[in-house]
């Protein structure tokens, strides 16, 4: 277990999106309880809640029968609101931090477990399906890629990875955006590694969207991830892998071309591979 680090926002651009809730925690000398948690949920003024509509509460975990679908983790949040939350654990110490920045979200994401938990065989309530395995995958590793540029976004999707982050650097930096969204994800930002991938999410915006406010966007931002999700035919391929590091700046190594030559991190698109499907949303 890494221990707490009250500046962590700081480390890296990739915790951008829960900066404005992280400098509540800069003065702590140790972890927030979940007291803090609930604190910092009333403060915020905004409603964050389960799938079924009840108020969020971060609570400490207890342990549960997960053969039985109505005690499975996704189950309780939405049939009372309590997330389990470990304490000092930084997984679930983003995951909270996740909820009050994308609440339309997460609460899409957990009516999705719930409902398929429901149908699903109570003899094997562990073992998720399309739907699941998608939303899990966002969920833990999801990252939103926003782009003005319907060309860069072509050529992420081809893995085009040394034509966009290096030979277009300055137009990714003006047109593109990266918004990392999975909570696992920030938990590995904290000792960023080479192959440290998130599942990307294409929206196409223009470029008014891209000098927003970063509040401003993130509302926006959860306001379509809510209604994607709430898509029954949301899947895994509607994902791209997507190496995070390649982001200009989002690594001290990456300011040098041989930086992307490395095939084992900026894998190419293999043939028998089909890129992802063209689910971005034009804002336009």
């Amino acid at each position: 277990m890494m221990t707490w680090n009250s500046n962590f926002y700081n480390a890296s651009p990739i915790f951008e999106p829960l900066t404005p809730l992280a400098k509540n925690f800069q003065d702590c000398c140790d972890w927030p309880s979940h007291q803090q948690l609930g604190f910092l949920l009333r403060e915020t003024g905004i409603r964050v809640e389960a799938g079924s509509g009840l108020p969020i509460q971060f609570v400490p975990q207890k342990t549960s029968n997960n053969k039985d679908p109505k005690q499975h983790y996704e189950s309780r949040i939405f049939l009372t609101g309590k997330v389990s939350t470990r304490q000092e654990n930084w997984h679930d110490f983003f995951n909270a931090l996740v909820w009050i920045t994308f609440p339309r979200a997460k609460a899409a994401l957990n009516r999705i477990h719930y409902q398929e938990l429901m149908h699903a065989p109570q003899t094997n309530v562990e073992k998720r399906g399309p739907l699941r395995d998608a939303a899990t995958l966002f969920d833990e590793s999801g990252v939103v890629v926003l782009g003005s540029r319907p060309v860069l976004i072509e050529l992420l999707k081809q893995h085009e990875w040394k034509k966009v982050f290096w030979q277009r650097r300055s137009t990714v930096l003006s047109s593109m955006r990266f918004i990392v969204f999975g909570h696992a994800l920030f938990e590995k930002a904290l000792r960023p590694y080479v192959g440290l991938t998130g599942k990307g999410l294409f929206i196409r915006v223009d470029d008014m969207f891209l000098r927003q406010s970063l509040s401003t966007q993130l509302r926006t931002i959860d306001s379509w991830l809510a209604d994607i999700l709430s898509c029954r035919s949301f899947s895994s391929a509607d994902l791209s892998a997507i190496p995070i590091l390649g982001y200009p700046g989002w690594s001290r190594d990456n300011m040098t071309e041989d930086y992307y030559e490395n095939r084992q991190y900026f894998r190419p698109l293999r043939r028998r591979e089909n890129p992802v499907n063209s689910l971005h949303v034009n804002r336009e």
